[in-house]
């Protein structure tokens, strides 16, 4: 064992604060990117579950929500002309205003709520306003074809999920937003005026910017807010190998010649989360937080190690005295700053899933691209370097005469 790493293990309390700071680090700016990209996955978790292989959009399309992503209808049968394509499925969503019913025991309630509000404010006062089991709230609303198997349906849809689903004007609502909503399985709601009905709950669909409701096509059809127009949304396509999705996809767009884009479902997720990141005013604030947690890393991290080397200088001037050069000192302190570093990146990781685990339970998603994650893990192994850097100057103090003292 070297000696740096035996000084980290046997004197880990002097070494404690810098390994705290590196973790908070690392963690304010983890945290931040998770809910960022966690929001964008909650918009897209609906097509990034379902069996399409490849997702064809409009030519200028860099993500699934930036630059023109639908594309006219007659490039269905483009699409669908090649050998390798199963099924084609456009893309189709509405959305609008979602209000609960209340039923009659929630109607007394509230007229008794109300009648007891209005008599402590003074007759007259306060009649006819409703409480809070009356809930009102603006839906996004995306579709999914209710045949089993089919393009559009997610993998973890049951059967008898996508059988209620088929029911006319049957919803499907996540978990998390049925209290936001103030409905639960079974009770009816008002969509746009018009009367729908929650059959299925689901799990692991969470959106804290906006509830989503899941309808079949035809119930959207039936709402009268389905597009049947010359342009349709992106197109959800199947193939009969899913492994040779990237040759198809080559295939495809150079069958198109500029009229659509053709993307694997992984490279548009990729693409859905870098667009969520390039975003200007998540841009500044991920900035922010990367420049704070450098200054905080790097100057309680340099304070930390200075004072644990000036602790331990007659240590270093015992190394200096045995002739150990100053090279060889300035190497210790730096391999030392480097598993500090290293500690560092785990207590953060440990802290990020803690709170990861803590943020689904509250039903806020959280999302870390393995690549950012690796970013973070190398931004915290330089702070550490840097302050063990900045911290070499003590070692001078290192005199073999101080030890006659």
């Amino acid at each position: 064992m070297s000696l740096a790493l035996a000084t980290l293990l046997y004197e880990w309390r002097r070494y404690m604060a810098a390994v705290v700071a590196l973790a908070f680090s690392g963690l304010l700016i983890l945290a931040q990117v998770g809910i960022f990209v966690g929001i964008g996955k909650g918009f897209t978790a609906q097509i990034d579950r379902a069996r399409a292989d490849i997702m064809v959009l409009g030519p200028g399309a860099k993500a699934l929500f930036g630059g023109p992503s639908g594309l006219p209808r007659r490039m269905i049968p483009l699409v669908y002309s090649h050998p390798e394509v199963t099924q084609v499925a456009p893309l189709d969503g509405s959305g609008g205003r979602f209000q609960n019913i209340l039923t009659p025991e929630q109607q007394a309630k509230e007229e008794a709520r109300a009648k007891r509000a209005g008599k402590g404010r003074g007759k007259g006062k306060g009649k006819g306003k409703s409480g809070s089991a009356r809930k009102s709230e603006f839906v996004n609303v995306t579709v999914i074809d209710a045949i089993p198997g089919y393009v559009t349906v997610p993998t973890d849809y049951t059967q008898s999920m996508i059988e209620a689903l088929r029911r006319p004007y049957a919803i499907a609502v996540d978990e998390t937003a049925l209290r936001r909503l103030g409905v639960k399985k079974g009770d009816k709601a008002l969509y746009n005026g018009k009367t729908v009905y929650v059959a299925v709950v689901t799990k692991g669909y969470p959106n804290i910017i906006q509830p989503t409701l899941v309808m079949s096509r035809d119930t959207l059809r039936m709402l009268g807010e389905a597009d049947t127009g010359q342009r349709v949304g992106p197109l959800m396509v199947e193939i009969q190998d899913p492994s040779r999705a990237e040759i198809v996809v080559a295939q495809l767009n150079k069958k198109a010649d500029g009229k659509f884009r053709a993307w694997t479902r992984q490279e548009l997720a990729d693409a859905n989360s870098g667009a969520m990141l390039d975003d200007q005013i998540i841009g500044i604030i991920l900035g922010f937080s990367a420049f704070l947690g450098l200054l905080i890393g790097v100057i309680i991290t340099w304070q930390t190690l200075r004072g644990a080397i000036m602790a331990n200088i007659k240590e270093f001037a015992s190394l200096r005295a045995l002739g150990v050069s100053m090279g060889d000192l300035r190497n210790i302190v730096m391999e030392l700053s480097f598993w500090v570093g290293i500690v560092g990146v785990v207590a953060a990781g440990l802290l990020t899933w803690l709170v990861s685990l803590i943020a689904v339970a509250g039903g806020v998603p959280m999302y870390f691209p393995p690549t950012l994650i690796i970013i973070v893990a190398v931004f915290l192994v330089v702070i550490a370097m840097v302050s063990g850097f900045l911290s070499l100057g003590i070692l001078k103090n290192s005199q073999p005469a101080d030890l006659l003292r």
